[in-house]
């Protein structure tokens, strides 16, 4: 089975995919990183900190198996992006259905594209009738309010020639909450015309290779949230070796001081730091006490002394618990 990452928003940027590539290289060889969002804008340009994420020649981005996505309602725009990315070496584009964040789905992009049908048909359309520089890929949920209402736009999605097609089996009002709708994706899986990735809810390596191993003909599994909370989850599922603490404890230096140095200041580190914790704390026994003091830590000194504390007192599992 093929695994790859997928894009969040402040977690999986070029500082945490290089982080990943270089301490768990067993783990990441084979996997894809999809980068998250950049959107063009109405007067085609884009915004520069999104766009150095994802530029190839970056230091941080060499050697690191990359797949940008766009999020973009307008064919032409969507049709531009695809050039300028193509230009910049990338051979595959994902294109984001799925982004459930309110504002976003206001402005009729991400989930909100699901809402009327025959538009993202004429989008879709436009966009696969043009000679197309790169392979497009999908991540979709299943609509905005109802599940069934993915059963429509898998007939949509079967027209075209899509190189994956992500499932992510909520709707946009679940946000994450609720379980995954999997009759709906069962059904997608049986009938969809392209090759299927499943995304969602799958947190240990035990529940990850079960469903592997019942959904053989899946193109992919991408992991988000699971593999932000424990890194070596991918090399546990392939040799069975669970992460350990020093090799989680140099990844997690490593990000810090990469924070560090991309922002420069250790406010911006620290705050970023934080949402990274906000899942590796999952892999801690008893986190508790210590996860307030580091919700307040705002100096380098208060923020270190508290990752060694973690280090030093606190059981490591060998699976994440309660992914939130």
């Amino acid at each position: 089975m093929q695994y790859y990452y997928a894009p969040l928003e402040g977690l999986t940027d070029a500082v945490a995919r290089a982080a990943h590539c270089k301490y768990y290289p067993d783990a990441a060889a084979p996997v894809q990183y999809y980068a998250p969002f950049v959107s063009p804008t109405k007067d085609r340009t884009v915004d520069p900190r999104k766009l150095r994420d994802i530029l190839p020649d970056d230091p941080l981005n060499q050697g690191v198996p990359l797949v940008p996505q766009v999020l973009c309602k307008d064919a032409g725009d969507m049709l531009w992006m695809l050039h300028q990315l193509a230009a910049m070496g990338y051979e595959e584009v994902n294109l984001n259905l799925g982004c459930p964040s309110g504002t976003v789905v206001a402005k009729g992009k991400g989930a909100g594209q699901l809402r009327d049908v025959q538009a993202l048909n004429f989008f879709l359309d436009e966009v696969f009738s043009a000679d197309l520089p790169v392979k497009l890929s999908v991540k979709t949920r299943l609509g905005i309010a109802e599940p069934e209402e993915f059963y429509r736009l898998l007939e949509v999605f079967n027209d075209y020639p899509i190189h994956q097609l992500t499932i992510h089996p909520r709707v946009q009002k679940d946000l994450y909450r609720n379980h995954p709708r999997m009759e709906v994706f069962e059904y997608a899986l049986a009938h969809s015309k392209n090759p299927v990735v499943y995304n969602g809810s799958l947190n240990t390596a035990a529940e990850i290779a079960a469903f592997a191993q019942s959904h053989p003909q899946l193109s992919a599994i991408m992991l988000g949230r699971p593999l932000v909370a424990n890194p070596a989850l991918l090399r546990q599922l392939r040799t069975g070796e669970p992460a350990d603490r020093e090799t989680l404890h140099r990844y997690l230096q490593a990000l810090y001081e990469g924070y560090v140095q991309r922002f420069g200041n250790y406010g911006n580190a620290i705050r970023r730091m934080k949402g990274v914790w906000n899942y590796v704390l999952c892999m801690f026994d008893d986190h508790k006490p210590l996860e307030r003091v580091l919700r307040r830590a705002g100096t380098p000194a208060e923020y270190e002394l508290v990752v060694e504390q973690i280090f030093d007192q606190l059981p490591l599992r060998t699976d994440a618990k309660d992914v939130r």
